[in-house]
């Protein structure tokens, strides 16, 4: 009896962090949330652009930037290296006549401190951030400042699609649990605040950014910072960009490890917030989609432990057995199948889906041991960087 309690618990908080909690929160952000108001303004923006050892694709980037729909005199181009040592800082430097301005860390920390160090030097009232390898759509910009119209507004949140050029497994993985994401973002800010952002595209009101921890991952915190200032982190879904999904299950895996280990690390030192008598609203959205989302990982493996003990005892639990046995089994033919090259479109899901928990379990044994990032690595590659539209005209302008 004991062990069929531990099985339906485990399995039924595993649905609520995959199914009732983003029905839940859908339903009552219809029934008392509120859209921010907007309006087309132009307030200066400084787009502010984090590299390191990026010069297969800032060129591409800067060009992208430039041609954004917005009043050039309004618009200031910063890209921050965090000491690049390949010819990023030179080929940033070649767009000086253009109005480029190149800031180079004096020495690295990370792209926390890269991006605080920036917004010194930057000028203005809206501060957009964004990575080397993200594409925005030309009217990104004008999108995005449309919410600081709204008084109540601190930061806004754009929408960042995932490509996959190549039709990889991680690839239509990844492009689903965004999709996934997307949902769940439209639902927490109309709420009223999102927990997070995509460190790829979001803007913040310049009065209202606060210096972050080195050790803090910016795009997760920043939501916290606006939110403790009585602000609302709001999504907009028309403001677009684009960035090449990864092609290989081991790159995906090390980033989310990374991704999911400082978010660990920063709810940690955020942890008032996670007090549903102070916080509310917001302490329900960060339990619920975070922490929960995190705690799936171990939940599954107590549900498969569990199981197996209980697959003999009646049709039901032989029957929850397959279905999980057939999960992984999914998953485990969709990674045999990309370390041999071959493609499969049905297996994507599954295999996502376990390269995603397998990556809260490292980062949680990595977060119990006490290891941060502080540094990033960006993973990139080479073949995929060159089929990216605007790639080679860039490359060969300069």
């Amino acid at each position: 009896m004991e062990i069929e309690v531990v099985f339906i618990a485990s399995l039924s908080l595993i649905a609520y962090a995959y199914v009732g909690y983003p029905a839940l929160i859908f339903i009552i952000s219809r029934l008392f949330g509120r859209k921010p108001r907007q309006a087309d303004i132009e307030p200066t923006v400084s787009v502010i652009i984090t590299a390191f050892n990026e010069e297969r694709d800032i060129a591409a980037k800067i060009e992208n930037t430039l041609e954004l729909d917005y009043p050039r005199e309004k618009l200031e181009i910063i890209v921050t290296s965090d000491c690049s040592t390949d010819r990023t800082d030179e080929i940033v430097r070649g767009y000086a006549s253009r109005g480029v301005i190149l800031h180079r860390q004096p020495a690295r920390f990370g792209k926390t401190v890269a991006q605080n160090c920036a917004m010194r030097v930057s000028s203005g009232e809206i501060l957009v951030f964004s990575d080397a390898t993200t594409m925005y759509e030309p009217d990104a910009v004008r999108k995005i400042v449309r919410s600081f119209a709204d008084p109540e507004v601190g930061c806004v949140a754009g929408q960042l699609s995932y490509v996959d050029r190549t039709r990889t497994a991680v690839g239509r993985g990844c492009r689903s649990y965004w999709g996934y994401e997307k949902f769940l973002k439209q639902s927490e800010s109309r709420m009223w605040s999102l927990i997070g952002v995509s460190g790829c595209l979001y803007a913040v009101r310049r009065s209202s950014y606060a210096k972050l921890a080195r050790d803090m991952s910016s795009d997760f915190v920043i939501a916290t910072e606006i939110y403790l200032q009585g602000l609302r982190t709001v999504y907009d879904a028309e403001a677009r960009a684009t960035e090449d999904t990864n092609r290989r299950g081991r790159d995906e895996f090390h980033m989310r490890v990374r991704v999911i280990e400082q978010t660990m690390t920063a709810m940690r030192r955020y942890r008032e917030v996670l007090d549903l008598r102070k916080h509310g609203m917001y302490a329900f959205q960060m339990l619920s989609h975070k922490v929960m989302r995190y705690g799936v990982a171990p939940l599954l493996l107590i549900a498969f432990a569990s199981n197996f003990f209980l697959s003999g005892s009646s049709d039901f639990y032989g029957l929850t057995f397959i279905g999980q046995f057939v999960i992984y089994s999914a998953a485990l033919i969709g990674w045999v199948c990309e370390r041999v090259g071959l493609r499969s479109r049905l297996l994507g899901l599954p295999y996502y889906f376990v390269l995603a928990n397998a990556a809260a379990l490292a980062a949680l044994d990595k977060f119990l041991r006490g290891e941060t990032h502080i540094v990033w690595e960006p993973i990139r590659d080479k073949e995929m960087t060159a089929e990216r539209p605007g790639y080679r005209t860039a490359v060969e302008g300069m």
